[in-house]
Parts: C-alpha cells; sequence; structure tokens
C-alpha cells in the first residue's frame, strides 16, 4: 500500500498517493539527451508543454542546462546561470500566462535561478543535486517556501564514467543513505519536511546493473517518509541498443514497477503512455488495500 502525502508546494498543497501524479518534461536545451534540442525555443517548448498540459501531464518540470552524463554541469564549463534564466523564465511565465492553475517545476541546482523562477510563479524546485552543487541552494528554498525535490546523484556528469562500479548489494545503502544525508541538510536549513520530496536518482552515478538493482529494491526508500519522484524515462539502461525515443515501451514498463513500489510522481516524456501505464499500476495498489 502506497503512503499518502500532502505535498506543500509555494501555494497549494498536493495529495499523493491517491493516485499517480505525472510529471511532462520540458527541456529547453539544445543539448537534450531525449529530444536531441527539439524545444530549445521559447515558441517550440511552451508549445510542447501546452501539448503535455493537453495530454493530461498533472505538472510541468522546465529544465535549461543538460546533465546528461558527460555534461560539464557544476563544473567552470557549465553554460552561464543567465543563460539558463534565459531559456527557462520566459517558457514559465508564458505557461502560466496561458494556463493559469499549471503546476511548474523548474529544473535547477542553482539557487538563483530557483528564486527568479519561484518568482515567476514555479511552484517546485526540482535540485538534481540535492543541495549539493550551489552552497546557497538550501537556505534558498528555506527562504521561498516551495516544493523541493531533492534527488541522489553520485558524483557529477563529467565524473559518472569514471566512478567506481557498485557492487548490487552496495546500491540500496549508497541510495538510501545519501537521501538520508540530504533530508538531513534540508531540514538542518529550515525546510520544513512537508515541502520535501526525494528521487532515487536513476542513471545519475549509477551505471547499467547498478540501477536494475535500484529498482528492484525501490520499496526499500519508502521508510524514509518523504514522497518519492521517479525520473526513470528514456534512460539508457533500460535499453542501451536504442536511441532514447525509441525506448518509451520500456520506459512505461519500468515505471509501473516504480508505481508499485511506492512512487508517487513520475517524470516522463511520453505523458499519455505513462498516464496508462501508472493506470494500471494503481488498480493494482488499489485493489491490495
Amino acid at each position: 500500500m502506497r503512503s499518502e502525502f500532502g505535498w506543500q508546494l509555494r501555494s497549494r498543497t498536493l495529495l499523493l498517493g491517491q493516485r499517480t501524479q505525472i510529471m511532462g518534461i520540458v527541456n529547453v536545451t539544445p543539448d537534450s539527451f531525449s529530444d536531441g534540442g527539439a524545444h530549445a525555443s521559447t515558441i517550440a517548448a511552451v508549445d510542447h508543454a501546452l501539448r503535455l498540459l493537453d495530454e493530461g501531464a498533472d505538472l510541468l518540470d522546465v529544465g535549461g542546462e543538460s546533465t546528461r552524463p558527460g555534461a560539464p554541469a557544476a563544473t567552470p564549463h557549465a553554460i552561464a546561470a543567465n543563460d539558463e534564466q534565459r531559456r527557462v523564465l520566459p517558457v514559465i511565465q508564458s505557461v502560466l500566462r496561458a494556463r493559469p492553475n499549471a503546476i511548474v517545476s523548474v529544473d535547477t541546482y542553482r539557487a538563483a535561478t530557483a528564486r527568479l523562477a519561484i518568482e515567476a510563479g514555479a511552484e517546485i524546485v526540482n535540485d538534481v543535486s540535492g543541495l549539493l552543487w550551489d552552497d546557497a541552494m538550501a537556505q534558498t528554498l528555506s527562504d521561498l517556501r516551495c516544493g523541493a525535490v531533492l534527488m541522489h546523484a553520485r558524483g557529477l556528469p563529467s565524473e559518472w564514467t569514471r566512478l567506481p562500479s557498485l557492487e548490487a548489494e552496495q546500491v540500496l545503502p549508497t541510495v538510501h543513505s545519501g537521501l538520508q544525508a540530504r533530508l538531513g541538510d534540508a531540514l538542518a536549513a529550515g525546510i520544513a519536511r512537508e515541502r520535501i520530496a526525494l528521487d532515487p536518482g536513476f542513471g545519475f552515478g549509477k551505471r547499467g546493473a547498478e540501477n536494475w538493482a535500484l529498482l528492484a529494491q525501490l520499496d526499500h526508500l519508502n521508510d524514509l517518509a518523504c514522497p518519492m519522484l521517479v525520473g526513470l524515462s528514456r534512460k539508457g539502461f533500460l535499453a542501451s541498443s536504442l536511441p532514447a525515443h525509441e525506448r518509451d515501451p520500456q520506459t512505461h514498463a519500468a515505471n509501473t514497477v516504480a508505481v508499485l513500489a511506492g512512487a508517487h510522481v513520475l517524470r516522463v516524456h511520453d505523458v499519455a503512455g505513462a498516464i496508462r501505464a501508472a493506470g494500471v499500476a494503481d488498480a493494482v495498489l488499489a485493489a491490495a488495500s
């Protein structure tokens, strides 16, 4: 049985647990691993975002910097903060003008971008670094009183191919202790527990079979007593021989497993397909309750 939470966002509370919430991905980047920059312009990104809402997305996650393996994020070679902001802020503003009730998240590890996005109307900051890549982020999120997603990331994207491998039995303890530490740092900074969701970070410093080991034991993260957001969409370990845009069937299968293990929010590219897959898993959970 999946736990229920009232996730407190900037201006509202989102009930989690009765059914799976679907977060549609809006990459405003020229080098996205999944869509090759198809939505890099403001107009294209806004059109895509509105289309995802029409397909049934409960939330949107707007990001302006790629964190694919090998990307220079959080290094001196990363894109400038003002470039990231020029990408995401007009999209957030335009989407909210068109759909004032939409729930928008900003995908950023930078405190300055987080603040501007929340001021523009975003409800959530999705920090893939779990507060680690910008020392100002923890206090900023505390001050902003918005929803926060804290991900477990092992090292920087530029380091992932060189990290030592994890044995299967090491994966869960590594992620569990890492998320526990991220949660502890957030609470110590004054971020209310009711505002926090956790993301195990599939693909973020985990390679190949390490991700399968994490998915197989995902239910063991429920004892952290926070909502769980999962981003499995089109990840390479699901079908490394296929290009990213052809991995949606594998994504839906993996997402079904994640929901049955307790995931509350799925971050996806294919919203319509994710809704159908989550509906099956939700029906199973309801029948088991």
